[in-house]
């Protein structure tokens, strides 16, 4: 499926030296400040997860009041603070959803209504991300109990939203094609695609592949998100899947740089990554300012 869109146009392109970096979501332990950062890139990290349910022992949904629920102590507004004052290329954005379990289940969207979700949504956000000096959100819902036309129609209306107000400069998506996920983000991808910025494609989300299946798989995408600046992305969790450094996701990559294809590199993430000293991360970066 193809789906065009008029787009607006963007301060990145294809073959950019973005970077992005998925943190705080498995460790209590990872700081911002032990990610090495390139200071010739464009370096996002995106801090791992809000979710709209409660805060207490038992959580339960709250039809779009966010709370943090990632799983470092050390991400704070002190720690966010310090890293932009020192790296002038960092910007830090906010994931909503992602695999979360609460109360031995997983997180699902599941709105009461489109209109007191979106007031919901927007209001805890903007205090969120006022009080974290975030610059995006990025969306990473993969549970659902609502019909891919309310998903579109109450994330569509939050991005557009915080955009309008200034309280956010950039959104992304991180979607994957399991039939279900797939068919919700391309939903709002059919009606807010001018909206999102960059597509966090989960490549990792799949069986190991070789760099053909690789490369197939991301044009498929780009046809699948048309216009859309997607990004290449691996796990460096032990038993990721997709392609990593090791088995040639770079060969994939300058491949996709050499079709002016590559919207940036993305990993998941930083609290994996702490165990082999962000070797990927180092790699990643060196690769794109190349």
């Amino acid at each position: 499926m193809i789906l065009l869109h008029s787009r607006n146009v963007s301060e990145y392109s294809a073959n950019s030296k973005l970077f992005r970096e998925y943190i705080g979501a498995e460790s209590d332990s990872i700081n911002l400040s032990e990610v090495p950062i390139n200071p010739d890139v464009e370096f996002h990290f995106i801090i791992a997860f809000a979710i709209d349910y409660s805060s207490s022992k038992n959580p339960s949904p709250t039809n779009g009041k966010f709370n943090a629920f990632w799983a470092s102590s050390h991400v704070t507004p002190e720690e966010i603070s310090s890293i932009k004052d020192k790296y002038s290329n960092v910007k830090i954005a906010i994931s909503l959803g992602g695999d979360t379990t609460t109360r031995n289940e997983k997180a699902f969207f599941a709105p009461k209504s489109i209109d007191s979700w979106v007031q919901n949504a927007i209001s805890s956000l903007t205090t969120m991300i006022k009080l974290y000096s975030l610059d995006g959100i990025d969306i990473d819902y993969e549970h659902f109990k609502s019909d891919p036309d309310t998903f579109a129609e109450c994330i569509g209306r939050l991005i557009t939203s915080l955009k309008k107000s200034g309280t956010i400069s950039f959104a992304s998506i991180a979607p994957y094609d399991d039939g279900e996920v797939q068919s919700h983000y391309l939903a709002l991808w059919e009606k807010y695609g001018h909206a999102i910025d960059f597509v966090n494609f989960q490549f990792y989300a799949y069986d190991k592949m070789s760099v053909p299946e690789f490369v197939k798989l991301f044009d498929k995408q780009a046809s699948t998100y048309g216009g859309g600046q997607i990004l290449a992305s691996f796990s460096s969790e032990v038993r990721g899947g997709g392609l990593v450094p090791q088995d040639g996701f770079f060969e994939a990559c300058k491949e996709l740089k050499g079709k002016e294809k590559l919207g940036g590199i993305f990993i998941w993430s930083a609290d994996d990554s702490k165990r082999n000293e962000f070797k990927g991360e180092v790699e990643a970066q060196k690769f794109l300012v190349a």
